[in-house]
């Protein structure tokens, strides 16, 4: 602290002094210009004239000749001697004689009929015996074929009834039924109603004999309802 108080003291106090040295004389010379170069003008050569080309002459080509082909050196063709080959001798026709005629009077057309049509032949109708024959035969076989569907009513079972029934067929002549009656009953209805129901599943019947084709015709047919003793 004591050193700071001392430097505070006697730095105001302390001068300088200062070394004046003489100035120093600066010396300014000014020269003359020089005159300046005198300027030469240069005087503009004339333009050279301009060299126009010359036309050049162009060659044309001529087209070569093409040359020729050379034919080749033919052969001399053999002489064949012909032998001449003999003329036919052609007879001129002879012109047949012509024979005068007397013309002809206009004479009317004919008619001609045409053949008469062959009609087919006629089938022949069987006889009474052979349509009885042809009956009887087909009645068995729709009796057979009714038998296959018999069913016997459960209440003539439980009463015992039994009986037989005669059926009344319209067939036609491909076996189908056209209507089925009882002719004759067996005085039950349930029998009687259980035969034309067995009739009705067992058609249609296969085709009946030559004899009752082509034809609709009635046939009875019986149905048997009987009870087997135990």
């Amino acid at each position: 602290m004591a050193l700071h108080i001392l430097i505070a003291v006697v730095v105001p106090n302390f001068k300088f002094d200062l070394v004046k040295k003489p100035p120093i004389e600066l010396s300014i010379e000014i020269q003359k210009p020089e005159p300046p170069a005198p300027v030469v003008e240069k005087i503009p050569e004339p333009p050279k004239p301009i060299e126009q080309p010359k036309p050049q002459t162009v060659k044309k080509l001529e087209p070569k000749p093409t040359p020729k082909p050379i034919k080749p050196i033919e052969k001399p063709s053999p002489i064949v001697e012909s032998t001449p080959s003999p003329v036919p001798v052609v007879e001129a026709p002879s012109t047949p004689p012509v024979i005068a005629a007397a013309p002809k009077g206009e004479s009317k057309p004919e008619f001609v009929a045409p053949p008469p049509v062959a009609e087919p032949p006629k089938e022949k109708e069987p006889s009474p015996v052979e349509v009885d024959n042809a009956l009887g035969e087909y009645g068995n076989l729709l009796g057979r074929a009714i038998a296959k569907h018999k069913q016997y009513p459960r209440i003539a079972q439980m009463r015992g009834w039994q009986g037989d029934v005669i059926l009344d067929l319209k067939i036609d002549g491909t076996g189908k039924i056209l209507t089925a009656e009882v002719k004759q009953g067996s005085g039950y209805d349930a029998l009687d109603k259980q035969a034309l129901e067995m009739a009705h599943k067992a058609a249609p019947f296969p085709a009946p004999p030559q004899a009752l084709r082509n034809r609709t015709f009635n046939i009875t047919v019986p149905v048997s309802f009987k009870l087997e003793e135990s």
